[in-house]
């Protein structure tokens, strides 16, 4: 009988002891969820942020090569042939490519330098 109560009493210590750091833990769980949470969402803001900024670069981008082509197209054609014909067919491109088109690498480079700092 004494065997049995003392048995009981162990069972019941130690599942409270169990249920005490059950509960340490669950807080300490809830605290770095907490922590995770607030920095994705400092994380998410951020991308917005340089997700609105490189939209705002490109619209800059387009216009500038708009003008530049409008520009070019202003020249006339007399200007192209005398630059043609002093390159002797193996000189500079005139083309100018499209920036849609253009490898986006160096700008995904360029997002995570800034991320860096």
């Amino acid at each position: 009988v004494v065997s049995d109560k003392l048995t009981k009493q162990n069972l019941l210590s130690s599942s409270s002891y169990y249920t005490s750091c059950s509960i340490t833990n669950q807080k300490e769980m809830d605290r770095i969820n907490s922590k995770l949470y607030l920095q994705n969402c400092y994380i998410m803001a951020e991308n917005e942020r340089l997700r609105k900024k490189a939209e705002l670069l490109n619209q800059e981008n387009q216009q500038l090569l708009s003008e530049l082509k409008h520009r070019l197209s202003q020249a006339g054609p007399s200007n192209n042939n005398s630059n043609n014909n002093n390159n002797n067919g193996g000189g500079k491109n005139n083309s100018i490519p499209d920036l849609n088109l253009t490898n986006c690498s160096s700008s995904k480079n360029a997002s995570s330098k800034s991320k860096k700092k």
